[in-house]
């Protein structure tokens, strides 16, 4: 029989029509953007790493600027060529050998069965099991800076989740939701705390106690958040699992073994970059290698043929291209503000209406700016190099510490990662589970006011305390 299954990491059309409305809404709004707002500058200079910052003792100066529209419109495509597209480059490769791989798996039948393994182990301690999962996605992200390279373990939790008688929005909230939170949270982050600490002159993950803190309270909210919708969703787990008639099979247990091996070698290079900075650029790049060289060779072990695998991969492949398109559009907003030269026009403002505003909310200002950013710049690191130089001093000037700076930047950077449709982690993420944006966004938003709320509450404890 040659029947062909549909991929597992098929965009659906509902997911991919939901998504390509709202990002094309913003461009059109970014677009409008340009013709409003004036072109402007900070003169920068180049810091003692070679990287280029504001430069804080010059002055804001208006230029020419602005984008054509035929380059707007053209400009999912003119992104691919910007300066500082490897990161993009790599974003798409990494999807698609996601797509291809979890196809294989499928086909094989090894990802039915590590699932019905796993229900049949631990479906008695579900609840138990969601914690420790939530857990570990969390500290992922907090202590060594993963968001992205856990985009391939999504699916996975995913598919457990609705194995063990939840359903799809409940595994994004134990994955990607939890690692999304534990990067903002930023223990040790090295793509947000740590650079910003080196910017601004503090030592590289001090002042650990209030990320501590806070990742403490945000994993107890996210978990209670979690788990009532669980309980509201919940079905007996012999209604969706044949787990209770799980019979071990050897050839599956050594594919089983060998892919479950190689990805925990990927997952501890992860954990090594967390302590040597030279390994930090290539995460994403050993990850997707590690992912891809454990599909093939695990799906062969089950004694899945050459051609099948082949075909399973393209296929898989095939089914996300339109997450591809997705993140174009989703890039080239950040593209078109840069083209038409008004990112520093609206962070100027913003560094302007800080001098109007009372002394108390100047912190909740701050973590205003960066969340405001978020939605245009999606790397953590970048807008470091951007808004540290600028912020810092702003907080200076109004008696609030850097170390709470800080704190109010890793919290802008990191929780909308998992709600603005521009991160494409989230899209990757919403395209291969099959729920829609608009879905996505009426279930999250009440987690993300909470948030909002004590995370705010947070830094207004930071300040009294004098952190």
């Amino acid at each position: 029989m040659t029947t062909e299954k549909k991929s597992t990491t098929n965009v659906s059309v509902k997911s991919f029509v939901t998504a390509i409305i709202v990002i094309f809404v913003l461009m059109i709004l970014t677009y409008v953007l340009t013709l409003i707002v004036p072109s402007g500058a900070y003169p920068r200079v180049e810091n003692e790493d070679g990287n280029l910052v504001i430069d804080t003792n010059g002055e804001f100066s208006y230029t020419d600027g602005g984008i054509s529209f035929w380059k707007w419109i053209a400009s999912p495509v003119l992104v691919l060529g910007a300066s500082g597209n490897a990161a993009l480059i790599a974003v798409i490769a990494f999807l698609l050998v996601i797509g291809g791989v979890f196809n294989a798996l499928d086909r094989c039948g090894l990802m039915k069965y590590m699932l019905d393994k796993m229900v049949h182990r631990f479906g008695g301690v579900r609840y138990r099991l969601m914690a420790l999962v939530m857990l570990f996605f969390m500290a992922l992200g907090s202590l060594i800076g993963s968001f992205e390279e856990c985009v391939p373990l999504v699916p996975l939790v995913i598919a457990l989740a609705v194995n063990l008688g939840w359903d799809a929005l409940t595994g994004l909230g134990m994955s990607l939701l939890a690692v999304g939170c534990g990067f903002a949270a930023g223990v040790c982050n090295p793509f947000t705390v740590g650079v910003a600490q080196q910017l601004a002159g503090l030592p590289m993950f001090s002042g650990a106690w209030m990320r501590m803190l806070a990742f403490v309270l945000i994993y107890c909210a996210l978990l209670c958040f979690v788990r009532l919708h669980a309980k509201k969703v919940e079905k007996p787990i012999s209604d969706v699992c044949a787990a209770a008639d799980f019979a071990s099979d050897r050839r599956m247990d050594r594919a089983l073994v060998c892919f479950v091996s190689i990805v925990g070698a990927g997952i501890a290079f992860i954990l090594c970059s967390g302590f040597i900075p030279a390994l930090q650029d290539y995460t994403m790049i050993i990850v997707a290698v590690m992912f891809l060289i454990a599909g093939i060779a695990s799906s062969l072990l089950t004694g899945m043929a050459g051609g099948t695998l082949a075909r399973a991969f393209l296929n898989g492949v095939t089914g996300i291209l339109p997450a591809v398109i997705m993140i174009l559009m989703a890039s080239s907003i950040k593209y078109t503000l840069e083209e038409a030269s008004i990112l520093d026009t609206i962070l100027h403002g913003a560094v302007g209406l800080a001098q109007v505003i009372p002394k108390w909310t100047v912190i909740l200002f701050i973590y205003l700016i960066v969340l405001v950013m978020n939605f245009f710049i999606s790397s953590g690191s970048a807008k470091a190099f951007m808004l540290i130089p600028l912020i810092v001093p702003m907080a200076q000037i109004f008696g609030i510490s850097t170390q709470l700076c800080i704190v109010a930047f890793a919290f802008g950077d990191g929780f909308s990662n998992v709600f603005y449709p521009t991160n494409p982690a989230l899209l990757i993420s919403l395209g291969v589970s099959d729920v829609s944006y608009g879905d996505w966004f009426k279930w999250s938003w009440r987690f993300q006011a909470v948030n909002l709320l004590l995370t705010s509450l947070i830094l207004l404890f930071g300040l009294a305390v004098g952190y």
